[in-house]
């Protein structure tokens, strides 16, 4: 009998009691805040970090996993009799993490060889971020727990990475302006003249998908993109900060089109950094890109 482990990290944003109830493995980032180092989801909650950010003279940034900790991780899953560890990582091109998955895998079957044929490592680039991975993964374990095999499982991530959309807007240019998503130059000229950018994560890359005047116009915005690319009648998740007076707007908006959504999660780390912790996002699924 097969016995499978679903693996993700920390950059996506699963809330804490469905990683327990579905036994969900997620490796924590470290967080580096000036000369002292944290612990996603263990050192602070995503609200204390909203403050950290806020406070902090330099912005705070995020450590790969390591190889090291990776092959760890795969002798103590062969240790449990686990036969098939699948693996959901964050965005290959946003971090080492992926890359470094592959390297441990290698590495351990090469130390070994007894786990050759008794256990398999799957290793998925999620191409995203937060719940653009975070839902699939959650919906993986529960296909785990009701007896799905590994090519059913990893057929359905496919799916979903092929399809998934994740759109954003930060209500401050302050740290996209940091992180290089928006120029110096656009930054300083949008908060003049009080645009918003909407930002997508598109194979990988994030892009300004459209800059709207004003708050006001940002859950318009996003609901015209969700009624442009939405595949009706499949789940949502809306993704906020610090500020759920706006998640409340959008939300009391996205039911009246689709329904209620399938979770409200507050971004961490990953996004926040690079987004700031005011922002308004969803999670949806569209047409298949390929």
């Amino acid at each position: 009998m097969r016995k499978i482990q679903i693996v993700t990290d920390s950059a996506c944003d699963i809330p804490k009691e469905l990683e327990e109830k579905y036994g969900i493995r997620i490796l924590p980032f470290a967080i580096i805040v000036g000369d002292q180092s944290f612990t996603e989801r263990k050192d602070f909650t995503q609200d204390e970090f909203y403050q950290i950010l806020t406070t902090s003279p330099k912005t705070p940034s995020t450590a790969q996993y390591t190889a090291h900790q990776f092959g760890e991780l795969y002798s103590e899953l062969f240790s449990q009799g686990v036969t098939d560890v699948i693996y959901v990582s964050i965005n290959a091109k946003g971090s080492s993490t992926n890359a470094n998955a592959h390297l441990a895998k290698q590495q351990f079957f090469e130390e070994h060889p007894e786990a050759v044929g008794e256990m398999e490592i799957y290793i998925v680039d999620s191409q995203t971020y937060s719940m653009g991975y975070g839902f699939p993964v959650i919906e993986a374990a529960r296909k785990a727990r009701k007896g799905a095999s590994p090519s059913e499982i990893l057929a359905y991530l496919e799916d979903w990475f092929n399809c998934c959309r994740v759109i954003f807007a930060p209500y401050s240019l302050e740290f996209v302006r940091k992180s290089g998503r928006v120029s110096c130059a656009a930054a300083f000229v949008g908060e003049l003249m009080g645009f918003k950018p909407i930002i997508a994560f598109e194979n990988g890359e994030s892009v300004t998908i459209n800059k709207v005047r004003g708050e006001k116009a940002v859950i318009p915005a996003l609901l015209k993109r969700m009624q442009a690319e939405m595949i009706p009648h499949t789940p949502y998740i809306i993704l906020e900060g610090s500020d759920p007076s706006v998640s409340d707007a959008m939300i009391a908006e996205t039911e009246k089109l689709f329904g209620p959504p399938a979770g409200r999660v507050k971004i961490g780390a990953a996004i926040s950094i690079n987004a700031g912790h005011r922002i308004l996002g969803v999670v949806y699924k569209g047409k298949p890109r390929k």
